[in-house]
């Protein structure tokens, strides 16, 4: 019985058991590859273990079905079936995560259907386009990394020595707003600022709270564009 289970399954095309641990051992180690890219690269405010775990067990899932589905049109009609009555009502918050998603059934499609080449080569370029994203910021549109907000009581007209301030700190500060008083006396100031160490933006901050004429000081740093 046991040589009749290690020959494969008994179907109408048989699935040898070495063929099927490789593919299902490759599926995993591929979907790791998605998984701690993932990991590595993700930054934004949806961030899930549970997602993480998902993008390992997907794959091998994805391979399984394909195993399962191979040249059985019956087989396929039930498991859609089945299927249906599953429902997944997780909402991804973040594209990206849906990208992750599609590779990971893409890679375990390939590994189901011992296309084995296919699936390492597929997941090196995949994996490789998301890092390149990540480490370029490919997308991202602003060219500074904190906003600054200050009211200006002094003229306007002695601006530079607050301008000589911020491009001590910033390799680039341009004026957003400028809202001017009737009389000149005072000004409401808004900055987009590209901050020469953003980790020292408190530095910043304090010396404009020493600075005479400059009150209302606030800043936020601009993590992201918002896409509208």
């Amino acid at each position: 019985m046991l040589e009749s289970f290690l020959n494969g399954d008994f179907a109408s095309a048989p699935t040898p058991i070495p063929v099927l641990a490789l593919a299902l051992i490759l599926a995993f180690l591929l979907g790791q590859v998605i998984a701690w890219i993932y990991m590595i690269t993700h930054d934004g405010l949806s961030y899930s273990r549970a997602f993480v775990v998902s993008l390992v067990i997907l794959p091998v899932t994805v391979a399984l079905v394909m195993m399962v589905l191979a040249n059985s049109l019956v087989t396929a009609f039930g498991l859609m079936a089945i299927f249906a009555v599953v429902r997944f009502r997780n909402i991804l918050r973040d594209t990206l995560d849906t990208a992750h998603i599609l590779a990971t059934i893409v890679i375990g499609m390939a590994c189901g259907t011992q296309k084995f080449t296919t699936a390492v080569l597929g997941a090196t370029v995949l994996g490789g386009i998301l890092l390149y994203a990540w480490l370029t910021r490919f997308g991202r549109r602003h060219h500074y990394d904190f906003i600054l907000n200050l009211h200006w009581a002094r003229p306007a007209a002695e601006l530079p020595e607050l301008n000589r301030l911020l491009t001590r700190h910033s390799r680039k500060a341009r004026i957003a707003q400028q809202r001017l008083a009737s009389d000149g006396s005072a000004t409401d100031l808004s900055y987009h600022l590209l901050l020469r160490d953003p980790d020292r933006a408190d530095e910043l901050l304090g010396e404009l709270t020493a600075l005479p004429g400059a009150t209302d000081i606030n800043g936020v740093r601009a993590e992201a564009e918002s896409e509208i």
